[in-house]
């Protein structure tokens, strides 16, 4: 568990933090419509895969990797073991200059998150956790408190841009009913250990990109909270193309008042 905390921490030092608010003309790139990525996104990766082969050498799925060759993330599925990495979570922060932004890391065996990491670079912060071993933040453990029974005292947030009309639609009339809704921090490495600490109490997420959600998911069920699909399945680790939604929440109870309220017609 130190070893890759490590890992993470020196990749940021080394291809991320320099450039943050300095990234020069022909470092930021559009990978997809509406998405960026950097030469730090890429540079990170690199050096983040290598040391991760060195510790154990099974397939790494890396976001910019799987970008170039979708086919990659069929090892979640097909392999015993796998690394999950996201070298910048939060690109388009980072570009903006605004310090929500993480790097992270998972280890995935037999298709469920056995082990994750969060490192967030603007104020030092080391999230790590452990299947059946606990969440923590800078060796601290962490334990999630129950949220408030009533829903207009809850706080949450609910991405909207990948939703079709009719989800969109049900969900924001709904959302009166809780305390305060936002559309997040725009980085998943954010957003969740924020709902460990008690800054949220829920989050509705419906696109879930593999790198982006099992570093957190873990997080949250290790420190005593909820991560499951709408439906009520746990939440698993699979290949970009799973868009059927994903609820976050402090513990079973507000798991399930959220979602009652959420899509409730």
């Amino acid at each position: 568990m130190d070893k890759v905390a490590e890992i993470l921490v020196e990749a940021s030092a080394e291809a991320v933090e320099p450039r943050f608010r300095a990234l020069a003309a022909g470092e930021v790139m559009e990978k997809a419509p509406g998405e960026v990525v950097t030469v730090a996104d890429r540079e990170a990766e690199v050096i983040i895969a290598r040391r991760l082969r060195e510790l154990l050498p099974v397939p790494v799925v890396g976001e910019e990797a799987v970008s170039a060759d979708p086919e990659l993330a069929q090892a979640l599925h097909d392999e015993p073991a796998a690394w999950l990495v996201d070298p910048v979570d939060g690109t388009a922060n980072f570009v903006a200059g605004r310090p929500e932004y993480a790097v992270m890391c998972s280890l995935v065996r037999g298709g469920e998150t056995v082990a994750s990491w969060i490192w967030q670079p603007a104020t030092a912060t080391a999230y790590r956790a452990e299947l059946g071993s606990g969440a923590w933040r800078d060796g601290v453990r962490l334990t999630r408190p129950p949220a408030p029974h009533d829903a207009a005292k809850l706080r949450g947030s609910v991405k909207s841009r990948y939703l079709d009309p009719e989800h969109r639609r049900r969900l924001q009339a709904n959302e009166s009913a809780f305390g305060e809704v936002s559309p997040g921090r725009h980085a998943a490495g954010i957003e969740y250990p924020d709902l460990v600490e008690g800054r949220f109490d829920f989050l509705l997420y419906w696109r879930t990109l593999p790198w982006d959600h099992a570093p957190g998911s873990l997080l949250v069920t290790e420190a005593g909270g909820v991560s499951a699909r709408l439906d009520g399945t746990p939440y698993r680790p699979e290949a970009p193309g799973c868009e059927n939604g994903l609820l976050v929440a402090a513990d079973p109870e507000t798991w399930e008042l959220t979602r009652t309220i959420l899509l409730s017609d």
